[in-house]
Protein backbone atom coordinates (compact mmCIF):
# COMPACT_ATOMS: atom_id res chain seq x y z
CA UNK A 1 0.00 0.00 0.00
CA UNK A 2 2.83 2.39 0.85
CA UNK A 3 4.69 1.63 -2.39
CA UNK A 4 1.63 2.52 -4.51
CA UNK A 5 1.66 6.06 -3.11
CA UNK A 6 5.04 6.70 -4.74
CA UNK A 7 5.76 7.16 -8.44
CA UNK A 8 8.37 4.95 -10.04
CA UNK A 9 11.94 5.94 -9.31
CA UNK A 10 13.60 6.70 -12.64
CA UNK A 11 17.18 7.96 -12.98
CA UNK A 12 18.27 8.99 -16.48
CA UNK A 13 15.76 6.55 -17.92
CA UNK A 14 16.78 3.67 -15.63
CA UNK A 15 13.82 2.36 -13.62
CA UNK A 16 14.62 1.20 -10.10
CA UNK A 17 12.59 -1.93 -9.18
CA UNK A 18 10.10 -1.53 -6.37
CA UNK A 19 11.71 -4.52 -4.63
CA UNK A 20 14.94 -2.52 -4.30
CA UNK A 21 12.99 0.38 -2.83
CA UNK A 22 11.30 -1.98 -0.37
CA UNK A 23 14.65 -3.40 0.74
CA UNK A 24 16.33 0.02 1.03
CA UNK A 25 13.42 1.44 3.04
CA UNK A 26 14.30 -0.95 5.88
CA UNK A 27 17.58 0.95 6.33
CA UNK A 28 15.93 4.31 7.04
CA UNK A 29 14.11 5.58 10.10
CA UNK A 30 11.09 7.85 10.22
CA UNK A 31 8.80 9.29 12.91
CA UNK A 32 6.25 6.84 14.22
CA UNK A 33 3.24 6.64 11.95
CA UNK A 34 5.03 8.31 9.01
CA UNK A 35 6.45 5.44 6.92
CA UNK A 36 6.37 7.55 3.77
CA UNK A 37 9.31 9.57 5.11
CA UNK A 38 11.46 6.45 5.27
CA UNK A 39 10.30 5.58 1.76
CA UNK A 40 11.36 8.99 0.47
CA UNK A 41 14.76 8.70 2.15
CA UNK A 42 15.21 5.33 0.50
CA UNK A 43 14.30 6.75 -2.92
CA UNK A 44 16.82 9.56 -2.47
CA UNK A 45 19.58 7.15 -1.41
CA UNK A 46 18.92 4.81 -4.34
CA UNK A 47 18.82 7.72 -6.78
CA UNK A 48 22.29 8.84 -5.67
CA UNK A 49 23.66 5.29 -5.77
CA UNK A 50 22.25 4.81 -9.27
CA UNK A 51 23.80 8.07 -10.45
CA UNK A 52 27.18 6.99 -9.09
CA UNK A 53 26.98 3.56 -10.74
CA UNK A 54 25.92 5.14 -14.03
CA UNK A 55 29.01 7.34 -13.83
CA UNK A 56 31.10 4.26 -13.08
CA UNK A 57 29.84 2.64 -16.28
CA UNK A 58 30.42 5.83 -18.27
CA UNK A 59 34.06 5.85 -17.14
CA UNK A 60 34.49 2.13 -17.68
CA UNK A 61 35.77 1.47 -14.17
CA UNK A 62 36.36 -2.04 -12.83
CA UNK A 63 35.66 -3.29 -9.30
CA UNK A 64 38.66 -4.19 -7.14
CA UNK A 65 37.15 -5.08 -3.73
CA UNK A 66 39.26 -4.32 -0.68
CA UNK A 67 39.31 -6.21 2.59
CA UNK A 68 37.52 -3.94 5.08
CA UNK A 69 37.79 -6.31 8.05
CA UNK A 70 39.45 -9.69 8.60
CA UNK A 71 37.79 -12.01 6.09
CA UNK A 72 35.23 -9.38 4.96
CA UNK A 73 35.50 -7.64 1.59
CA UNK A 74 33.63 -4.82 -0.09
CA UNK A 75 30.75 -5.75 -2.34
CA UNK A 76 31.27 -5.14 -6.04
CA UNK A 77 29.05 -2.03 -5.91
CA UNK A 78 30.93 -0.66 -2.89
CA UNK A 79 34.24 -1.19 -4.66
CA UNK A 80 32.99 0.49 -7.84
CA UNK A 81 31.68 3.55 -6.00
CA UNK A 82 34.85 3.85 -3.92
CA UNK A 83 36.93 3.60 -7.08
CA UNK A 84 34.85 6.31 -8.71
CA UNK A 85 35.22 8.68 -5.77
CA UNK A 86 38.94 7.95 -5.53
CA UNK A 87 39.28 8.94 -9.18
CA UNK A 88 36.91 11.92 -9.13
CA UNK A 89 37.95 13.54 -5.87
CA UNK A 90 41.56 14.62 -5.60
CA UNK A 91 43.38 14.09 -2.31
CA UNK A 92 43.60 17.31 -0.35
CA UNK A 93 46.38 17.44 2.23
CA UNK A 94 46.16 20.46 4.57
CA UNK A 95 49.24 22.59 4.93
CA UNK A 96 51.07 22.95 8.22
CA UNK A 97 49.79 26.53 8.39
CA UNK A 98 46.17 25.39 7.99
CA UNK A 99 46.59 22.78 10.72
CA UNK A 100 48.21 25.30 13.05
CA UNK A 101 45.45 27.84 12.36
CA UNK A 102 42.74 25.26 13.11
CA UNK A 103 44.35 24.45 16.46
CA UNK A 104 44.86 28.15 17.33
CA UNK A 105 41.20 28.91 16.56
CA UNK A 106 40.23 27.25 19.84
CA UNK A 107 42.87 25.11 21.59
CA UNK A 108 40.37 24.23 24.33
CA UNK A 109 38.66 21.81 21.90
CA UNK A 110 41.64 19.50 22.18
CA UNK A 111 41.81 18.04 25.65
CA UNK A 112 42.81 14.88 27.41
CA UNK A 113 39.81 12.77 28.56
CA UNK A 114 37.96 14.03 31.65
CA UNK A 115 37.68 12.04 34.87
CA UNK A 116 34.44 11.80 36.80
CA UNK A 117 34.03 10.69 40.39
CA UNK A 118 30.51 9.35 40.57
CA UNK A 119 27.96 7.80 42.91
CA UNK A 120 24.62 6.37 41.91
CA UNK A 121 21.50 4.58 43.04
CA UNK A 122 20.23 1.84 40.74
CA UNK A 123 16.65 0.68 40.42
CA UNK A 124 17.28 -2.48 38.42
CA UNK A 125 14.90 -3.73 35.74
CA UNK A 126 14.83 -5.19 32.26
CA UNK A 127 14.04 -2.18 30.01
CA UNK A 128 12.47 -4.55 27.48
CA UNK A 129 9.78 -5.48 30.03
CA UNK A 130 7.26 -2.63 29.86
CA UNK A 131 5.62 -3.37 33.20
CA UNK A 132 8.92 -3.81 35.04
CA UNK A 133 10.40 -0.69 33.43
CA UNK A 134 7.39 1.45 34.36
CA UNK A 135 7.32 0.21 37.97
CA UNK A 136 11.07 0.74 38.40
CA UNK A 137 10.79 4.21 36.89
CA UNK A 138 8.15 5.25 39.42
CA UNK A 139 10.33 3.96 42.26
CA UNK A 140 13.43 5.66 40.84
CA UNK A 141 11.62 8.96 40.41
CA UNK A 142 10.61 8.96 44.06
CA UNK A 143 14.21 8.20 45.09
CA UNK A 144 15.52 10.91 42.77
CA UNK A 145 13.24 13.47 44.40
CA UNK A 146 14.42 12.34 47.83
CA UNK A 147 18.06 12.70 46.74
CA UNK A 148 17.42 16.22 45.45
CA UNK A 149 15.78 17.21 48.74
CA UNK A 150 18.70 15.88 50.78
CA UNK A 151 21.92 15.71 48.70
CA UNK A 152 24.03 15.06 51.79
CA UNK A 153 22.04 11.91 52.44
CA UNK A 154 22.85 10.40 49.03
CA UNK A 155 25.26 7.78 50.40
CA UNK A 156 22.73 6.66 53.01
CA UNK A 157 20.02 6.52 50.34
CA UNK A 158 22.23 4.33 48.16
CA UNK A 159 23.06 1.96 51.03
CA UNK A 160 19.37 1.60 51.82
CA UNK A 161 17.83 1.33 48.35
CA UNK A 162 20.30 0.67 45.51
CA UNK A 163 20.26 -2.57 43.52
CA UNK A 164 23.94 -2.16 42.62
CA UNK A 165 26.83 -3.76 44.50
CA UNK A 166 28.22 -0.24 44.97
CA UNK A 167 25.57 0.27 47.68
CA UNK A 168 28.12 -1.03 50.20
CA UNK A 169 30.21 2.05 49.38
CA UNK A 170 27.30 4.46 49.50
CA UNK A 171 26.80 4.15 45.76
CA UNK A 172 30.34 5.29 44.96
CA UNK A 173 31.66 4.01 41.64
CA UNK A 174 35.04 5.69 41.93
CA UNK A 175 36.71 7.46 39.04
CA UNK A 176 35.31 6.93 35.56
CA UNK A 177 36.47 8.09 32.16
CA UNK A 178 34.94 8.07 28.67
CA UNK A 179 34.01 4.55 27.62
CA UNK A 180 33.95 3.15 31.15
CA UNK A 181 30.14 3.05 31.39
CA UNK A 182 27.17 2.39 29.16
CA UNK A 183 26.45 5.25 26.70
CA UNK A 184 23.29 6.50 28.40
CA UNK A 185 25.09 6.79 31.74
CA UNK A 186 28.06 8.60 30.17
CA UNK A 187 25.77 11.05 28.38
CA UNK A 188 24.26 12.01 31.74
CA UNK A 189 27.74 12.42 33.26
CA UNK A 190 28.72 14.88 30.57
CA UNK A 191 25.78 17.09 31.51
CA UNK A 192 26.45 17.18 35.27
CA UNK A 193 28.58 19.68 37.17
CA UNK A 194 30.38 18.86 40.39
CA UNK A 195 27.92 18.31 43.23
CA UNK A 196 24.90 17.98 40.90
CA UNK A 197 22.33 15.19 40.94
CA UNK A 198 20.31 14.15 37.91
CA UNK A 199 16.93 15.88 37.87
CA UNK A 200 15.30 12.73 36.48
CA UNK A 201 16.35 9.06 36.58
CA UNK A 202 18.46 7.88 33.65
CA UNK A 203 17.52 4.63 31.89
CA UNK A 204 20.20 2.18 30.75
CA UNK A 205 20.26 -1.54 29.99
CA UNK A 206 20.66 -2.11 33.73
CA UNK A 207 17.66 -0.10 34.86
CA UNK A 208 17.10 3.42 36.22
CA UNK A 209 19.98 5.42 37.71
CA UNK A 210 19.98 8.39 40.07
CA UNK A 211 23.44 9.90 39.61
CA UNK A 212 25.50 12.20 41.82
CA UNK A 213 28.59 13.87 40.38
CA UNK A 214 30.97 13.87 43.34
CA UNK A 215 33.88 15.53 41.52
CA UNK A 216 35.02 16.39 38.01
CA UNK A 217 38.56 16.65 36.65
CA UNK A 218 38.22 18.24 33.20
CA UNK A 219 40.72 17.15 30.61
CA UNK A 220 43.81 19.30 30.15
CA UNK A 221 44.37 21.28 26.94
CA UNK A 222 46.76 19.30 24.78
CA UNK A 223 49.81 20.91 23.15
CA UNK A 224 49.76 21.41 19.39
CA UNK A 225 52.43 18.80 18.69
CA UNK A 226 50.38 16.03 20.30
CA UNK A 227 47.22 16.73 18.26
CA UNK A 228 48.49 18.05 14.92
CA UNK A 229 48.09 14.67 13.17
CA UNK A 230 44.55 14.34 14.49
CA UNK A 231 43.68 17.85 13.27
CA UNK A 232 45.25 17.22 9.86
CA UNK A 233 43.22 14.04 9.44
CA UNK A 234 40.01 15.84 10.41
CA UNK A 235 40.66 18.68 7.95
CA UNK A 236 41.41 16.17 5.20
CA UNK A 237 38.16 14.29 5.91
CA UNK A 238 36.18 17.54 5.91
CA UNK A 239 37.68 18.61 2.59
CA UNK A 240 36.96 15.19 1.08
CA UNK A 241 33.35 15.26 2.33
CA UNK A 242 32.80 18.70 0.84
CA UNK A 243 34.30 17.67 -2.48
CA UNK A 244 32.15 14.52 -2.53
CA UNK A 245 29.01 16.59 -1.95
CA UNK A 246 29.95 18.91 -4.80
CA UNK A 247 30.64 15.94 -7.10
CA UNK A 248 27.30 14.29 -6.33
CA UNK A 249 25.48 17.63 -6.69
CA UNK A 250 26.97 17.96 -10.15
CA UNK A 251 25.68 14.52 -11.12
CA UNK A 252 22.22 15.38 -9.79
CA UNK A 253 22.13 18.71 -11.61
CA UNK A 254 22.84 17.14 -14.97
CA UNK A 255 20.51 14.16 -14.46
CA UNK A 256 16.84 13.53 -15.18
CA UNK A 257 15.30 12.06 -12.04
CA UNK A 258 11.71 11.35 -11.10
CA UNK A 259 10.41 9.74 -7.91
CA UNK A 260 13.07 11.27 -5.65
CA UNK A 261 13.56 14.67 -4.06
CA UNK A 262 17.24 15.61 -4.23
Amino acid sequence: MVASLFPDLVVNGEIIPQAELDAETQNHVAPKGKPLIARQKAANALAVRTLLLQEVRRRGLQAIPREVAPGRFETEEEALIRGLLDQAIPETVPTDAQVQAEWARDPSRFRSPPLWEVSHVLCACDPRDDAARTAAQAHAKALNEEALRDPRGFAALARRTSDCGSKANGGALGQLGPGDTVPEFETALRELSEGEITLEPVLSRHGWHIILMDAVAPGQILPFESVKDQIAAALERAAWDQAARVFVAGLVESAEISGAKL
